[in-house]
């Protein structure tokens, strides 16, 4: 198997895990064990959909910040911090300079395993939401 394919097998299978782990850990405090299938089956729908949710927003928190847009909060706040260092003004950059230096020094990455993985994990927490309904809602 060539190298590429086991670091991209390796990043979704870190991926999975993580949300594996937030849908085990809402499993686990909701005490799946000790309730009716039904309330199971909508512990399972709060556990997939929470862990989707949360790695999808993730990846998009991941890629507005890979495009830029949070390179203005860090120019301010390096500037606010400069302000109270002594001679800190003297290490003053024009925010168009800022933007640009930053943007150099950005590297491209491939996070589509978290997008990936995080719609899986909504979908399933969708369709055991379907489950419920379908077979228990007004039962």
């Amino acid at each position: 198997m060539k190298q590429e394919s086991k670091v991209t097998l390796t990043k979704y299978a870190i991926c999975f895990g993580i949300e594996a782990l937030i849908a085990f850990l809402v499993i686990w405090s909701k005490g799946f064990f000790t309730e009716s299938t039904a309330v199971n089956i909508q512990i399972l729908s709060d556990a997939f959909f929470v862990s989707g949710v949360l790695m999808t927003l993730f990846a998009g928190m991941l890629y507005v910040s890979s495009e830029g847009a949070l390179i203005g909060i860090g120019f301010v706040l390096r500037n606010v911090a400069l302000a109270f260092v002594p001679m800190g003004r003297a290490k003053h950059e024009l925010y168009a300079d800022y933007r640009a230096r930053k943007l150099s020094e950005a590297k491209k990455r491939n996070n589509s395993c978290i997008l990936v993985t995080g719609l899986f994990f909504l979908v399933l927490g969708t369709v055991f939401a379907l489950i419920w309904y379908v077979k228990f809602y007004n039962a």
